[in-house]
């Protein structure tokens, strides 16, 4: 009752008056004050608020063994968690019988292995595609969605990975095209929220296939339980990086990846001007892991773990 009759203000000043007693005894209030990357604060080194980003391997890194039989997801789990990682993204594309919905036995069989190992499922994903003008197509692809995001919901991941697509090759302009791709991934969105799943809208070099575009359609989407998969490999621009930078207010997720592309040539990330770029927009999420192409997958996985841990986190 006594908390219901003090007024927020009075409140607030209390809680002044604590972290100055606090600054004063010599614990500093700096964890107080700046609990967001990003925020800057005089009483941490170099302004700026040091976190521990914790670490979520996407799936698609074992796309091989999982495809091949070799593995599963349980084992992909016991992967994750024996190398580090704090949490998984679990591709729909794995679980089986996929596009059908797994049994709950099933969901809730890999739900209760996460919890028993310290890992948090943060997502799982499908492959759907929107840029179709016939609407027939499009609902496929959202009722593919809507099933998923139960999945999502009972396995507790807050996020469904989705695409806008780029099979069509009918005669529209981007325009045009983009007005009901935007349509159809609000109305998804709606769904989401309802479920307590966000779309997450992955950039891969498809309909969405630079900044602008990114910015265009999430400015049409224009829902707050959709956000972008920010795929650090995707734009093929001459500055990947101005392009990673103007999009970040978007990310609710970043695929953090091997390479990265200066138009279309392949070469090594700088993961500090990444790391920079992360704390600049006060992202406090999972970092996804992901990795690509040929070799060994396992051994491609614990690389990039070590780099991106001992730059991310050191």
């Amino acid at each position: 009752m006594y908390m219901k009759k003090q007024s927020r203000r009075s409140f607030i000043g209390k809680l002044a008056v604590a972290g100055a007693g606090t600054a004063a005894a010599g614990i500093g209030t700096a964890g107080l004050i700046s609990c967001k990357p990003g925020v800057k604060s005089s009483d941490t080194p170099g302004g700026v608020f040091k976190r521990r980003y914790k670490l979520s391997l996407n799936a698609y890194s074992l796309n091989q063994p999982l495809r091949d039989g070799s593995m599963n997801l349980f084992d992909l789990l016991e992967f994750s968690s024996e190398n580090g990682f704090d949490g998984v993204d679990l591709t729909g594309y794995y679980f089986p019988g996929y596009p059908e919905v797994p049994s709950d036995e099933y969901l809730y069989s890999v739900k209760k292995r996460a919890f028993q190992l310290g890992l948090f499922i943060n997502g799982t994903g499908i492959k759907n595609d929107f840029t179709w003008s016939d609407r027939s197509k499009r609902e496929e692809g959202k009722e593919l969605i809507r099933n998923w995001v139960i999945v999502a919901e009972k396995l507790g991941a807050p996020s469904l990975r989705i695409f806008t697509g780029n099979l069509s090759k009918e005669e529209f302009s981007w325009e045009e095209r983009a007005e009901w791709i935007a349509e159809d991934i609000r109305e998804c969105a709606g769904f989401g929220k309802k479920h307590g799943v966000m779309m997450a809208v992955q950039n891969k070099n498809d309909f969405i296939s630079d900044a602008s575009h990114v910015d265009k359609m999430f400015k049409m989407i224009n829902h707050d339980w959709a956000g972008l998969m920010l795929d650090m490999g995707s734009y093929r621009v001459p500055d990947p990086y101005a392009e990673m930078a103007s999009n970040s207010k978007y990310a609710i997720s970043w695929l953090i990846q091997e390479k990265i592309y200066i138009n279309d040539q392949q070469t090594d990330p700088d993961y500090g001007r990444i790391r920079d770029m992360v704390r600049e927009c006060g992202y406090q999420g999972f970092l996804q892991l992901e990795t690509l192409g040929e070799g060994d997958p396992v051994v491609k996985i614990r690389t990039l773990f070590d780099k991106v841990n001992s730059v991310f986190n050191s």
